[in-house]
């Protein structure tokens, strides 16, 4: 089944174009790296599909809803954002209750609480743990619902690598059981181990859609990092930019 199904997406701020006839269509079972330097894009097609943001044209299918017939497709995805803003008097035992109050669905969370080492901070406030562990706290928020679809923007920023392992791990095994995942990466080695495919954004294009390996042959270059930066500047020799 197609989870994520994106065709013709256009999207401009002023006069300033950030999406530019994007066409992406998402399976299940599978992880997509969405990579692009800043400014490509990357965060406002998240933000599209996730209703945050609105295009200006194109379509968005996400489980066989067209996201513009309401709201309820938002139950099916799971979304890590790069910075969570937490009410910072609430404590972390408060802040997955709320969570769960509002989201109304059966939650895991305390397998994630065991993964990811949560138990002596469930009684802090938000505004007390360092950025390291807010992170794991965001990780938990997206994860423990199960959902068909995650979504991560820069997940592992602040990660020590006993929790970035876990993380990538726990991926990993959702993916086996069937889950989709998007996720934006700067960190080259995390793509590597866990994205089964790569999208490249530049100046809100699609550049590149294939596997890493692909990728690497298609530039020529033996690591992704590498195949990149020569891709990026290719395309903008291309652009004239």
């Amino acid at each position: 089944m197609e989870r994520v199904v994106v065709r013709g997406l256009y999207k401009r701020f002023g006069k300033t174009k950030v999406l530019e006839g994007i066409d992406l269509t998402v399976g299940e079972g599978t992880v997509v790296a969405i990579l692009g330097p800043n400014a490509s894009g990357k965060t406002t097609l998240i933000k599209c599909i996730l209703g945050l943001v609105v295009p200006n044209r194109g379509k968005i299918v996400v489980m066989g809803e067209d996201i513009r017939s309401g709201v309820e497709y938002r139950r099916y995805i799971g979304y890590m954002p790069q910075i969570a803003k937490f009410p910072e008097n609430l404590t972390v035992r408060e802040l997955l209750n709320l969570v769960k109050d509002v989201r109304d669905q059966p939650s895991k969370e305390e397998y994630y609480i065991d993964l990811f080492g949560l138990h002596p901070f469930l009684d802090r406030p938000l505004g007390v743990l360092s950025g390291g562990t807010r992170q794991k706290v965001n990780a938990t928020l997206a994860f423990m619902f199960g959902s068909d679809i995650l979504i991560l923007d820069e997940p592992t920023v602040g990660f020590d690598p006993v929790a970035s392992t876990h993380f990538k791990d726990e991926v990993l095994r959702l993916k086996d059981e069937g889950r989709t995942v998007l996720f934006t990466s700067h960190i080259m080695g995390e793509v590597e181990e866990m994205a089964d495919r790569v999208v490249f954004l530049l100046n809100g294009k699609i550049y590149f859609d294939g596997t890493p390996n692909e990728f690497k042959v298609k530039t020529g270059e033996k690591t992704l990092e590498r195949a990149i930066a020569k891709l990026m500047k290719e395309a903008r020799v291309e652009e004239g930019v």
